[in-house]
């Protein structure tokens, strides 16, 4: 509550910062003109800190509505356009005080003349700050806006072919599908993720790897689209994982019991059940062909950024996969990858991982890829590869926080293994 309670108050300080900015804009409004906005902005503020602070308090609960999930997002939305604004408004301000002092320091002589002007230019100055201020607001709606009503479902399908030189002839050309990242909790349009589990199926892959994070917090948010990914099959399996989401880490723990804890894990088993996908964890399976077998192997969330569980027992899910030709291993996060399976798995070919959502924002124009997640996970969007090992990073399937995408579409990747 405390914590609800230090954002409600940081969001009043930050209109106040904004207000006095823009107020100069409504200077030569009419007065019941400027009472109204004046009234208005303070209101919706207000009342938009008090909406924050219950819905954090009674996330859970709330969370599973949709109605009131994208009351929330909406409001999030338009605030983090605020947000934008003010950085905007706050560099401006600080290049134009920067350019004032050291005027002041090199000129210490100043006529009352120039002061007169130094009193018009500061007004020029407040009005210039109050409409780069609603222009700098403008330009994150408008792209937040196209990123939920076009971003959030515009699912890609991404061809990928995987060179493995010790495959054998029989898998020649086989079609692995990649999903990862679902987050069922922030779904607010049923009809357009159905739209994309029928498009993954029209790929007809051989086998579909689900790399982790189903749900946000609990095992109930996926009881409203059972019914779509339970249609997702193939005809060697579905494989999947758990994420660093599927372990209720992110839940109120301090009231639960341990039995409730470990209830958590059951239920999200228990889901993949129900869903009849294959759920590794930490453990294999042999696909096996003419006295030929590549492995398939899924580990549990393993992460080193941040407090992200670190439940994978690699040795353990390798165990009895020595004869295998090709070894795939499934594991959510990619910074696995470079922290233990390079340096100490020398004998996995590619790993599979989501976790980053290409954090939804990037630009992606030919070969050229950027988003501000790179800085934090140097494998965050595609293949990358180390000696002869490679790890491919899916820009994930639904979204988390923000309800959209910009510049990184959901996606849907097919592999194709070839031999060269």
């Amino acid at each position: 509550m405390l914590v609800s309670l230090l954002i409600g108050i940081s969001l009043i300080l930050l209109d106040v910062i904004f207000w006095l900015n823009v107020k100069p804009l409504f200077a030569r409004w009419a007065k019941g003109a400027k009472d109204g906005s004046l009234i208005s902005f303070w209101i919706w503020g207000i009342l938009g800190a008090l909406f924050i602070i219950y819905f954090r308090a009674n996330y859970t609960e709330l969370s599973l509505n949709v109605g009131f999930r994208l009351t929330f997002v909406a409001f999030m939305s338009i605030y983090f356009a605020k947000f934008f604004a003010l950085l905007v408004v706050s560099c401006v301000i600080f290049f134009q005080k920067t350019k004032q002092l050291l005027g002041w320091l090199f000129s210490p002589c100043v006529k009352k003349s120039q002061l007169c002007n130094a009193e018009i230019e500061d007004i020029s100055r407040r009005e210039f700050i109050a409409r780069t201020a609603l222009v700098a607001a403008s330009i994150p709606v408008a792209t937040m806006s196209f990123g939920i009503i076009s971003g959030a479902h515009d699912y890609q399908v991404r061809r990928q072919k995987l060179v493995l030189p010790n495959l054998p002839q029989c898998f020649e050309g086989l079609r692995i599908a990649q999903i990862s990242d679902i987050h069922a909790g922030s779904f607010y349009n049923k009809t357009a993720v159905k739209g994309g589990v029928e498009i993954l199926l029209a790929q007809k892959p051989d086998i579909v790897f689900f790399t982790g994070d189903l749900i946000n917090r609990q095992a109930c948010e996926m009881n409203d689209y059972i019914d779509v990914f339970n249609k997702v099959k193939a005809p060697l399996g579905v494989y999947a994982i758990l994420g660093n989401h599927d372990y209720g880490n992110y839940l109120e723990w301090s009231t639960w019991t341990k039995a409730q804890k470990e209830a958590i894990i059951k239920n999200i088993c228990k889901v993949h059940q129900n869903l009849g996908w294959d759920l590794l964890l930490n453990e294999n399976v042999l696909i096996k062909e003419n006295n030929e077998q590549i492995a398939i192997i899924g580990v549990e969330n393993w992460g080193d950024k941040l407090r992200f569980p670190k439940f994978s027992q690699l040795d353990k899910a390798k165990a009895n996969t020595q004869d295998a030709a090709v070894k795939l291993l499934l594991s959510h996060d990619p910074s696995h990858w470079r922290s233990q399976v390079v340096p100490e798995h020398k004998d996995i070919d590619v790993m599979f991982a989501g976790h980053t959502h290409g954090m939804q924002f990037g630009i992606e124009i030919g070969d050229f890829q950027w988003s501000p997640v790179q800085y934090i996970y140097p494998e965050w969007a595609g293949l990358y590869t180390e000696g002869k090992q490679a790890i491919y990073v899916n820009r994930g399937y639904g979204y988390i926080g923000f309800p959209g995408r910009i510049g990184i579409p959901p996606e849907i990747t097919i592999f194709e293994l070839k031999r060269t």
